[in-house]
């Protein structure tokens, strides 16, 4: 048996509409909401009495999905500070590929995104940049050049 395909990235929000308008004005489309509850959810991420909110947001081109989820039960809870550098253990960022890196900074700025460091430039290949989105995840952004 082989892999088929990486499904989609979960990130956990406090605030699931404004999540939900962040990854719109990246790019990334809205391709269906649900409430999740029952047993199939209680077994199947461990969790008692499980009802959340989730919304999936689709990159255009179809590669990739980002799964919003908003807990209500149990509560979402927060195991360390929301703003961990980029070196810390675990999930480390997701990049996305855009056209315009400033343009997508400065329209991310609007949904209270902040960028880490600055945008740079890597040979005359890419410019980068992480910056910090909803429930402090860090995006990084990725503008092909030359």
């Amino acid at each position: 048996m082989t892999l088929q395909r990486m499904d989609n990235v979960a990130i956990v929000v406090e605030d699931l509409e404004a999540a939900i308008a962040f990854f719109t004005e990246l790019g990334m489309e809205l391709d269906g909401r649900a409430q999740i509850e029952g047993l199939f959810a209680d077994h199947s991420v461990g969790l008692d009495g499980v009802r959340s909110d989730i919304a999936m947001m689709r990159a255009p081109d179809g590669s990739g999905k980002v799964e919003l989820t908003k807990y209500h039960n149990p509560a979402a809870i927060s195991v360390g500070p929301s703003s961990l550098p980029p070196n810390t253990l675990g999930l480390h960022r997701v990049m996305f590929a855009v056209d315009d890196i400033d343009d997508t900074v400065a329209r991310l700025r609007t949904h209270g995104a902040e960028l880490l460091g600055e945008v740079a430039q890597y040979k005359d290949i890419y410019r980068l940049c992480y910056l910090r989105g909803p429930a402090g995840i860090i995006l990084a952004l990725a503008e092909q050049i030359g």
